[in-house]
């Protein structure tokens, strides 16, 4: 008797345990197809989307960068890289210099170097303004930076005073007081100002090429860099010498000198005339 109702128990026992098991089994089961649903969505919305944000990191040239995209390719590829980031040994990266750097280089011929050397010379420009312009609007899409304001007077209205001020506060340590340049160290040298345009300047000021340091709008605020601008293209260049011979426009030293080697020679003169008088 005891046996048989234990085998009744046992059997009722299973009995309410299998619904229990199927409703586990189930609950394992949808979760499992809500997972791979999840996934299926995921990448689906993946697929659908990540395209563009592609196209949005990768945005397509301007037809100006595109030409300056095939001229690089040509002419500038072999030092600074087929996506301008530079080449060691070679030519530095070009990300981030702006179409600034650009025009300075490239405008003013120092770019494509002839040979490796101390420090880039300026020759006449293998590209015409409009290839540099192409050029540079490249390097500009390609990793952004600074860039040169429109037109080609950029001084116009600009402040002599102000400007000869700051150029003898900031320019003149290297250029020179008359703009003529200077020697630097390592075979470096500052350049003359004379063949310079506004924006070649300009430019300069912007992207600090060779030993030159960077004069940002933090350093000199576009009106102040129009001033200097104005000052070298509106005075130096002009022969405008009010005191006679400038002795090369080197500043006081080379004054300094000839004054001591006139005084010294006028004093040796007068002392022997006075001596044969006597």
């Amino acid at each position: 008797m005891t046996s048989d109702n234990d085998r009744r128990r046992g059997l009722l026992a299973r009995l309410r345990g299998r619904p229990a098991a199927r409703s586990r089994g189930r609950r394992r089961l949808g979760a499992a197809v809500r997972l791979i649903a999840a996934l299926t969505l995921a990448g689906g919305a993946y697929t659908v989307f990540a395209p563009g944000v592609q196209a949005q990191e990768n945005p397509p040239l301007s037809a100006a960068a595109g030409e300056g995209k095939a001229l690089f390719d040509v002419s500038c590829v072999t030092c600074h890289g087929r996506n301008a980031q530079g080449v060691e040994g070679r030519g530095p990266s070009l990300i981030g210099v702006g179409s600034a750097s650009v025009e300075f280089q490239v405008g003013s011929g120092r770019m494509p170097m002839a040979r490796q050397e101390a420090q880039a010379v300026r020759k006449p420009p293998q590209f015409t303004d409009e290839q540099v312009r192409q050029l540079g609007q490249y390097i500009q899409e390609l990793g952004g930076g600074p860039q040169v304001p429109a037109g080609n007077n950029l001084h116009a209205g600009a402040n002599l005073s102000t400007g000869g001020e700051l150029f003898r506060i900031n320019c003149s340590q290297c250029h020179a007081f008359g703009g003529g340049g200077g020697a630097l160290s390592s075979g470096k040298y500052a350049p003359s100002l004379k063949p310079a345009s506004d924006r070649q300047i300009y430019a300069a000021m912007l992207s600090g090429p060779q030993n030159m340091p960077v004069f940002g709008d933090n350093q000199l605020r576009p009106e102040q860099k129009a001033d200097i601008i104005a000052y070298i293209q509106e005075t130096l260049k002009h022969d405008q010498d009010q005191g006679g011979f400038n002795l090369g426009r080197y500043g006081p030293s080379t004054e300094g000198l000839a004054a001591f080697l006139i005084g010294i020679v006028a004093l040796v003169f007068a002392s022997l005339w006075i001596a044969g008088k006597s």
